[in-house]
């Protein structure tokens, strides 16, 4: 699939974060948890279609290997910085109102958001059925919020009958937003992918959130997600599973990220 170039965000447009930092050729939107839900419910009123994009160092060091999916990424209508690492870099290019954005975070502040608009939740993620187990347990948190539908997908590749079926059962249910948990890079790809098929105005890739609300994964205390090490929590909860992310991935990050911030070298997007 040929992606196109990335759109410039206009700073005319209200609904859209107009102020951006560059991180290894990703362009990461310079906002707040606060700002994400200001602009993300401005494109359900102006019934936009929009994605966003949860960008992880993981992510960036994904996208650094691979510029078609950086394109994908960079083409998002909103990157947030979900990671310390990208707020403290963030910070040291002199974007002092930047804080993570946090997939789990965002999922419980919009939700009170869409309880107080009659916003229709859809989920769509997660193994087996996780995506229909976080719905209700954020229905139990959050009493009144409309959930119109989940799917969890199956492991093996979807043929295009199929994946256009379960498309089109989701337009029926007319969701405001779709909850994305895939993992990324596999949301980002599905969302970028999926964006125009879809009639709902907000698509949001929340990678693990499905999995630490239905506790099949540990969630880190919140000092530890605010340390910048929630890495290593992680690791040490499932390393078989993510120690090559973090083992090769992170040491490559702050290798670049340093060459980056004293300018010796340019990573353009």
């Amino acid at each position: 699939m040929s992606i196109p170039p990335a759109d410039p965000i206009l700073p005319h447009n209200p609904c859209n974060p107009s102020d951006q930092f560059d991180v290894l050729g990703v362009a990461i939107s310079a906002i707040n948890l606060d700002d994400a839900v200001r602009h993300i419910s401005c494109w359900i009123e102006d019934h936009s279609k929009a994605y966003v994009v949860l960008t992880t160092v993981y992510t960036i060091m994904r996208a650094f290997d691979d510029p078609t999916l950086r394109a994908r990424i960079n083409h998002a209508t909103m990157v947030t910085p979900d990671g310390m690492p990208l707020v403290f870099m963030a910070r040291l290019m002199g974007h002092r109102n930047v804080d993570r954005v946090y997939g789990p975070d965002l999922l419980l502040a919009m939700s009170q958001v869409a309880v107080n608009r009659g916003y229709r939740c859809y989920f769509y993620g997660g193994n087996a059925s996780s995506a229909a187990q976080c719905s209700q347990v954020i229905v139990q948190r959050f009493p009144g919020l409309q959930v119109v539908g989940s799917y969890s997908p199956p492991i093996r590749e979807m043929g295009a009958l199929e994946e256009n079926a379960i498309i089109a059962e989701i337009n029926a249910a007319a969701p405001d937003i779709i909850w994305v948990g895939l993992g990324s890079p596999k949301q980002d790809q599905w969302m970028a992918d999926h964006r125009e098929k879809l009639d709902a105005p907000v698509l949001i890739g929340i990678g693990a959130a499905f999995d630490f609300f239905t506790g099949r994964i540990p969630h880190a205390p919140r000092w530890i997600q605010r340390s910048g090490f929630e890495w290593l929590f992680r690791l040490i909860s499932e390393p078989r599973r993510l120690w090559r992310r973090y083992v090769i991935h992170n040491p490559r990050f702050v290798f670049h990220a340093v060459l980056q911030l004293l300018g010796l070298r340019r990573y353009p997007r």
